[in-house]
């Protein structure tokens, strides 16, 4: 059974102007009743969810829209370059925790002369 914007807005815990706009860029695709009424039905609310959660997981929404597409290799390039960028991310946030690791744990007053991170027994690269 189809819902309205409203009730399926409340479902998916966004506002109607939200669905709107998905619908307007392109992201989500919504039959209409012979009045002109978005019609929401499981398939749509689906959907919703998937591109609900391609923004939740860092997906701008043109990358959502080619992550939907029925052409498969597009789709799977943006998903692929997402995965690599989440993945540089890991490793500079790894880094870094590294990096303030050390500086707790140094026995100098902060990383400087004499200490491995600058002499290059350590390698730091930012």
């Amino acid at each position: 059974m189809a819902t309205t914007i409203g009730e399926a807005a409340a479902r998916l815990g966004v506002e109607a102007h939200v669905l709107r706009h998905w619908e307007h860029v392109g992201a989500l695709t919504v039959r209409r009743d012979a009045n002109g009424y978005r019609l929401y039905d499981h398939d749509v609310l689906e959907q919703a969810r998937t591109v609900l959660k391609l923004r939740q997981v860092g997906l701008s929404l043109p990358e959502v829209t080619a992550a939907m597409s029925p052409k498969r290799f597009a789709a799977q390039e943006v998903v692929r370059a997402k995965i690599a960028a989440l993945e540089s991310e890991v490793r500079s946030k790894q880094q870094a925790i590294t990096f303030l690791r050390h500086t707790v744990e140094c026995r100098h007053r902060s990383p400087g002369p004499g200490c491995g991170w600058r002499s290059g027994t350590r390698r730091w690269r930012w």
